[in-house]
């Protein structure tokens, strides 16, 4: 399929950091289509509830969102196995964004965009060295979406929009020592 240089997929973890997001790769030029691929989340009810929320950023902001297929099982075997008790920001993490960007980078290649990121970055609980390091593309944009207050966008506006904030990453190992206190909130 044909390149279009003004698409970029952006991996989507939850609709709250991609209000932050689009608004910046819009400015950059792009058009941008969200992907929401996270089998890392714990339990389908938390996934479909992201999901529903990206769909409704999706409409607010005009944009295209596309959806990869839940699979907690196969995210478990190939990315928790072994790794359960590793910290946060630990190598599990680490395995779980090489297997979310693999996926996004497959799809991005597979429909001919030019460029895909994360929405990973913007949250100051994930260090985006570790995510950088996740995929070696040359379609890959490594833009820290943190910066800029980014973070700070993200909650603004989600708040705005009345998005849901979930008050874990996703999966069950990231519930551990999670006190849920706003601040915390991915």
């Amino acid at each position: 399929m044909a390149e279009d240089e003004s698409k970029a997929l952006l991996h989507t973890c939850c609709a709250p950091c991609a209000s932050a997001c689009i608004p910046r790769l819009r400015a950059q030029g792009f058009k941008v289509v969200l992907f929401f691929a996270n089998s890392n989340i714990d339990t389908r009810e938390e996934f479909e509830r992201r999901r529903a929320e990206v769909e409704k950023l999706a409409a607010i902001d005009g944009v295209e969102a596309v959806f990869d297929a839940y699979d907690h099982a196969d995210w478990l075997k190939r990315v928790a196995a072994g790794f359960e008790d590793a910290p946060e920001k630990g190598e599990r993490c680490a395995r779980c964004f090489r297997y979310n960007l693999a996926r996004t980078e497959a799809y991005a290649r597979a429909h001919g965009f030019a460029a895909f990121t994360t929405t990973l970055t913007v949250s100051p609980h994930k260090v985006s060295a570790i995510i950088f390091a996740s995929s070696d593309a040359p379609e890959f944009l490594k833009e820290d979406f943190k910066k800029q207050d980014g973070f700070l966008k993200s909650v603004r506006r989600a708040e705005e929009l009345g998005l849901y904030r979930q008050a874990y990453c996703g999966c069950e190992f990231s519930k551990k020592g999670q006190h849920g206190t706003q601040r915390e909130r991915h």
